[in-house]
This record gives structure tokens, sequence and C-alpha cells, in this order.
């Protein structure tokens, strides 16, 4: 919460302090990373999960960087951003409710449609096909968490990844509409902030039942 705080700070202060959020930045995922990287999982289920959720951490933290660097890499950052997505789709498939995925597709299709119907006449040309791509891959990435959650016997870990998944659908449509449509007033801050929740939640679901979260016993 502080490493996100401080690069909330930073990038809303737009200048003397612009060097707190190339700082924290990186560190508040880099510590989910680490976090995520030291549980003892014990049955193999939960290490192949934990293994790609690790997987999209990491290309997450790429995609921290590059979109936070000054040289105009927003596809690269878009493309680190959808790989970590598909991590997730992998880690999130074995476990989703098969029959309850087509009213959720449906429902996220929905949202994912309007929204980018919404920002199609602001996307540069160049742009369109990988944002459309992009919206596909993260809206199949919140299906599949929602149906997971919805699961016979799916454990609490299942309901904060479809939490976090939803999160960081709402992270990238404000971070979309702001960089396309906007300036949105202090998008930066909730931007981050429903980033770095989605990211915890979904890193918290790795935790088995007998592994306690940060700060926890």
């Amino acid at each position: 919460m502080l490493l996100a705080a401080g690069a909330i700070a930073g990038a809303l202060s737009g200048g003397g302090l612009l060097w707190l959020h190339w700082v924290c930045k990186p560190l508040a995922t880099l510590w989910l990373l680490l976090w995520v990287g030291q549980m003892p999982l014990s049955a193999a289920p939960a290490r192949r999960y934990r293994r790609w959720i690790f997987c999209g951490l990491c290309l997450s933290l790429l995609g921290d960087i590059l979109l936070m660097l000054p040289q105009g890499l927003f596809v690269p950052g878009l493309l680190a951003f959808l790989l970590a997505h598909v991590c997730y789709i992998i880690a999130f498939a074995p476990g989703a409710a098969g029959w309850r995925l087509l009213p959720l597709a449906l429902l996220i299709a929905v949202i994912a449609g309007a929204n980018l119907a919404g920002l199609w006449p602001h996307l540069p040309d160049a742009l369109r096909l990988p944002v459309s791509a992009y919206v596909l891959v993260i809206a199949l990435m919140a299906v599949l968490a929602l149906a997971r959650a919805c699961g016979p016997g799916q454990p609490r870990a299942a309901r904060l990844a479809a939490v976090g998944a939803l999160l960081f659908l709402l992270s990238d449509s404000w971070l979309a509409w702001d960089r396309f449509a906007g300036p949105l007033p202090a998008a930066i801050a909730g931007v981050l902030a429903s980033y770095w929740a989605a990211q915890y939640l979904i890193a918290a679901s790795c935790v088995d039942a007998g592994v306690s979260a940060p700060g926890r016993q």
C-alpha cells in the first residue's frame, strides 16, 4: 500500500516528485511478485496455478516499466499486459464452471463491446487492432475468473481472483478513456489504485488455506 501510494503521489505531483512514481511503480508490482514466489504451496494444482500467476506478474512488471518510460512504448507495454492476461487465463481456465460460461461471457461481452464502441472514434487507426485484441483477451480473463468463482467447491481464493479480474477490467477501461478520450480528472489515481487492488487480489488468490496473507497469522 505504501509503494502504491508513493507511485500515485509521484504521478499526481507532475513535477518534483515524479521520481517517486518511477521508483515505487515497479517496486509495488515487484513486491507482489516476490510474495507469490515465496508462498509454500503443497498441492500440485496450487503450484500450477501459482506458476501462471507468477508469470503474469512478471509480464505485468515489464508492462509497468514499458508504459512508464518516456519513449512512447505504449504498444510493447500493451503486448506485455496482453501476455500477462494470457497467463491468468491459463491459471483460471481449469476451475471454470462450464455451464456458467455462456451467461457470464454474454455479460462481459456487452460491457467490453460497449466500452470498445465508445472508444473506437478516439482510437488512432494503428491502435485499433491491438486495442481490440487486448479488450478480447482481458474480457476472456474476466469471464474465466468469474466462472471459476462460481464453480462448485471453489475456495474463497477463487472469489478474490474474480474481484481482481473485474478491477483489472475497470482499471484498463479507465486508463483507455483517459488516454484516448480524456484527459479525465485525477484519472491516474483511480487507474493505479484499481490496478494494484486487482493485482493484489489475484496474487492473494494463490494462497493455500494454510498460508497467511501478509500481516496476518
